[in-house]
């Protein structure tokens, strides 16, 4: 009886020593990831463009004019997680690899759109421009939503709230570059001007170096 006492006591000591293990392990998924923007400030961007970009109650916000916050740092392969709310109106995206911080577009960055209004909804929501398309287009409009993008070397994934939307498109323009969160103008209204396009809500934003 006294040698299966010492064996249990053992036994429980080596679980216990063994819990905090298993805590860090579990712990670990975060680790690597380097916060963008946690609703604080922004200065980890430039502005470019005329977005009227600011912060309102912890979320990074525009509502009108065409640009962007760009990132000081430039990456080249990593994880993007980022949480946004935008309207049904909204033209808005995440532009990676951006070669030329002041003229971002898909002929010097690869877009991941979020713009549920595009015309051509192959290339809306979930895709990206030029690279992969998505079918059907899934929609973000009027709620929280979490992208996650991963670009390694020339393969890149999409995945919107927890359904992948781009499986491992190939392209090798763009090697590396600055990341952009974006508002744009929409459609154009009956005089063929573009409009604002609608609102954008940044909340979390974090970036992990692969």
């Amino acid at each position: 009886m006294k040698r299966r006492s010492i064996i249990g006591a053992a036994l429980l000591v080596a679980g216990f020593a063994a819990f905090p293990y298993a805590q860090q392990a579990s712990g670990q998924t975060d680790a690597g990831w380097i916060t963008l923007f946690d609703g604080k400030n922004l200065d980890n961007f430039n502005q470019v463009g005329n977005a009227n970009w600011r912060i309102e109650d912890g979320l990074a916000v525009a509502d009108k004019g065409n640009g962007f916050l760009v990132t000081k740092n430039t990456y080249t392969d990593y994880q993007i997680r980022a949480e946004f709310w935008v309207d049904g109106e909204a033209n808005s995206g995440i532009f990676i690899r951006c070669t030329d911080p002041d003229k971002i577009g898909s002929a010097t960055a690869y877009e991941v759109n979020i713009w549920d209004a595009r015309p051509d909804p192959s290339y809306g929501t979930g895709a990206i421009v030029n690279v992969g398309k998505v079918d059907p287009m899934p929609r973000a409009a009027g709620k929280w939503n979490v992208y996650e993008i991963t670009a390694k070397g020339s393969t890149f994934t999409v995945t919107l709230n927890g359904q992948k939307t781009v499986d491992g498109a190939q392209d090798a323009k763009f090697a590396t570059g600055k990341v952009a969160l974006q508002h744009g103008l929409g459609l154009k209204d009956d005089k063929g001007v573009e409009k604002d396009g609608g609102t954008v809500k940044f909340r979390k934003v974090e970036i992990k170096p692969l």
